[in-house]
């Protein structure tokens, strides 16, 4: 049974937090931004140091492969981020290639017989936090395979003219010709070079520890969909229009919401999420009663008659009329349930158990680039505890030992889908 390095995954979790450190324990580290490309290059140098051979693709992905013993077989990959959001945390997304790395590492030391070629992977603009969309280079590069209504929003064209959130003057592709990474479309993954996926990642929430389990055997990302409820108003001087002849777009919001909180948990559908997290008020000047006002409403279920029953909660808003003003509800955007691969969740499940590492099974209410790729090729996720459930904030912490009980497993995992 072969294990990998604490210390070697712990100096690479110190290495390559200086990357992007934001000064109070996180980083912030855009896609392309000068701390990812010293992130990229430390991966480069260290993957180069175990005689990976390195290769990027048109949108500066990155891959460092080790040789099988069979030359005709197809790649195995392990992939994952090294973006990052403003103010995030020191695991989100590089865990997956930390981890990735640490496999090729463990195969290496030990001469572990392997008939596959095993990559380490680094997908580009994951988060989308610079430039988005978020998972922008894994909807690039599946495009071929998305659904319609997925991959319309990931046209080549348009992302490479996606502009900076902090210099609208500037473009992802100008970002990407200045990167030193951009490579040759040839080397992008395929179904024709690669047979399998693996992607290791923080849990991001609470049930693993709830559960005292160190490791997630994932089994599918969740469907969800998200809408926008709008209301309409009249803006008026907030000193002298009386109260009873307002038409209070905020207030309408606010007892909306109330409503969608209280009719959404009479449901009580078993594990279902929901989320308001952003809220748009005009004209957002204190002297002045709204006019306009609309907030998501972004809702999480592997069932989609659980989603179907919320979604006609949250449209009936619209039949409705609040505090005299009117609401329209839009659909912003949705997904389906996406499943992983049942052959390739057994072998971490099998992996997992094996080493004796506490596990249970788990869903992933967070998108990935492995979602995207699921379209592709056979795909799996493992998820690592993540202390207080805390993430995409300076404060997201896993152990050391559970960071490499990931890896660990993952190696185990890859080893069983290499006799396939």
């Amino acid at each position: 049974m072969y294990k990998c390095s604490e210390e070697r995954m712990k100096d690479k979790i110190e290495t390559f937090s200086k990357f992007g450190d934001a000064g109070h324990g996180g980083i912030t580290r855009y896609s392309l931004s000068d701390a990812a490309i010293k992130a990229r290059n430390e991966f480069v140098k260290r993957m180069t140091a175990i005689g990976a051979a390195i290769e990027t693709d048109d949108v500066a992905n990155v891959y460092a492969t080790i040789p099988g013993s069979d030359r005709d077989a197809k790649r195995i990959v392990m992939a994952s981020h090294v973006d990052s959001v403003k103010n995030g945390g020191n695991y989100d997304g590089i865990l997956g290639v930390m981890s990735a790395m640490e496999v090729l590492e463990t195969v290496v030391e030990h001469n572990i017989p392997h008939r596959h070629p095993l990559t380490a992977m680094i997908w580009t603009n994951e988060e989308g936090s610079l430039y988005p969309p978020a998972m922008m280079c894994s909807g690039i590069v599946c495009y071929d395979y998305l659904p319609e209504d997925i991959r319309q929003k990931f046209k080549y064209e348009d992302m490479l003219a996606t502009k900076s959130m902090l210099d609208p003057t500037k473009t992802f592709g100008e970002a990407l010709d200045k990167s030193g990474f951009k490579g040759d479309k040839s080397n992008r993954i395929s179904p024709e070079k690669y047979q399998y996926m693996f992607e290791t990642h923080i849990e991001q929430g609470p049930i693993l520890e709830d559960n005292r389990k160190d490791i997630g055997v994932v089994d599918c990302v969740l469907g969800m969909f998200n809408y926008r409820v709008k209301f309409y108003g009249q803006t008026v001087h907030a000193g002298t229009f009386p109260m009873p002849k307002r038409r209070d777009a905020l207030y309408a919001a606010s007892k909306a919401l109330c409503y969608l909180h209280e009719e959404i948990d009479k449901l009580a559908i078993p594990e279902l999420v929901y989320t308001t997290g952003e809220i748009v008020c005009h004209p957002c000047v204190h002297t002045c009663v709204p006019d306009y006002v609309d907030f998501s409403i972004d809702v999480r279920h592997q069932d989609p008659e659980a989603l179907a029953k919320v979604l006609s909660v949250v449209k009936s808003c619209g039949e409705m009329e609040w505090a005299g003003c009117k609401c329209e509800v839009v659909k912003a955007w949705n997904r389906d349930t996406v499943y992983w691969d049942k052959r390739l969740v057994g072998y971490v499940e099998e992996s997992a158990t094996e080493n004796g590492i506490p596990h249970m099974s788990i869903h992933s209410g967070a998108g990935h680039d492995a979602q995207f790729a699921s379209y592709m090729l056979p795909t799996t996720m493992i998820f690592v505890q993540s202390k207080d459930g805390l993430s995409h904030c300076e404060p997201e912490f896993s152990s050391v030992k559970y960071c490499t009980e990931g890896a660990t497993v993952m190696l185990g995992a890859v080893l069983k889908a290499d006799k396939d």
